[in-house]
């Protein structure tokens, strides 16, 4: 199933990211906490990969397990900016096989040391175009609230965001954010400059301390006083943090449904725990 059609199926969708090992003897207990997530039915699932294809058989492997098994669809992420034609298509026909419908667009993270100019694919249109070429795929991509860190500004940001819709961009996924209202603002801006393919809200449950720095490294997402203050009080208490991280998670996401943002796909780092926790806070409100 597409994954467009999920998300205009009518109700809220929840969706959930994993992320595959990154070496095999770590696959069977990242596989085991993937399928339990799996088992909890989101509306789809994404499938991460690593730069320069480093997990690609594991992605493929992972996303048609998902599918098979537990009939979830299945979203497989895709890089380009480390991988040359050749590669790019050989993982494509190896989605294909498998019956992978979906594939999330990404330009990927420029390795250190790397020559940006000699490379295949310098951003994710370009990658998009070659899906289009190559199979009947929904392509989805990935979108800033607080813009891109290598644009100029968010007006440069989101006309770039147009030219990766009009390529072929079924939906959007953002990057995690934790103040609603700076996605309220971002809605507005790229609605005013005519991308109107549905936006997936990105949701990061913080559930240790220790992850905020990884997050603004990442990511330089804003983070509300509100927020602050509940890493603050519940920081060096895990079990507290973790309870405290699921509850603040599960309200941005009540909050987003609330306000019209039917789509939400959560950042489970491979966590069931979490996954179900805020599953159980929102059943009521997604059936």
């Amino acid at each position: 199933m597409k994954i467009i059609d999920v998300i205009n199926g009518g109700k809220p969708t929840l969706s959930m990211e994993v992320f595959p090992p990154k070496t095999s003897d770590k696959f069977n207990s990242i596989n085991q906490a993937i399928e339990e997530i799996a088992a909890l039915k989101p509306s789809f699932m994404s499938v991460t990969y690593g730069a320069g294809g480093g997990t690609s058989e594991f992605t493929a492997d992972i996303a048609d397990n998902i599918q098979t098994k537990y009939g979830v669809p299945a979203l497989a992420h895709l890089t380009c900016v480390s991988s040359d034609k050749e590669k790019i298509d050989s993982v494509v026909k190896n989605l294909q096989s498998k019956n992978i419908q979906n594939i999330l667009a990404l330009r990927g993270d420029i390795p250190e040391n790397f020559d940006f100019d000699k490379c295949s694919y310098h951003y994710a249109g370009e990658l998009i175009d070659e899906l289009k070429s190559l199979g009947d795929f929904c392509i989805g991509g990935a979108c800033y609230p607080e813009s891109h860190p290598e644009s100029e500004n968010s007006f440069e940001d989101i006309k770039h965001l147009k030219e990766k819709v009009d390529k072929g961009c079924e939906f959007l996924t953002t990057q995690m954010f934790f103040d609603n209202n700076i996605l309220y603002n971002f809605l507005y801006r790229v609605r005013e400059a005519g991308i109107t393919v549905p936006i997936v809200a990105g949701i990061m449950p913080v559930t240790n301390a220790a992850q905020l720095k990884r997050i603004k490294n990442i990511s330089g997402s804003a983070l509300p006083q509100s927020f602050i203050r509940i890493v603050d009080r519940y920081g060096n208490n895990p079990l507290a943090m973790k309870q405290a991280g699921i509850a603040y998670a599960s309200a941005q996401i009540i909050d987003l449904y609330a306000n019209g943002v039917n789509a939400v796909h959560v950042y489970t780092m491979n966590k069931p725990e979490v996954a179900k926790a805020i599953m159980d806070n929102i059943s009521y409100i997604i059936k």
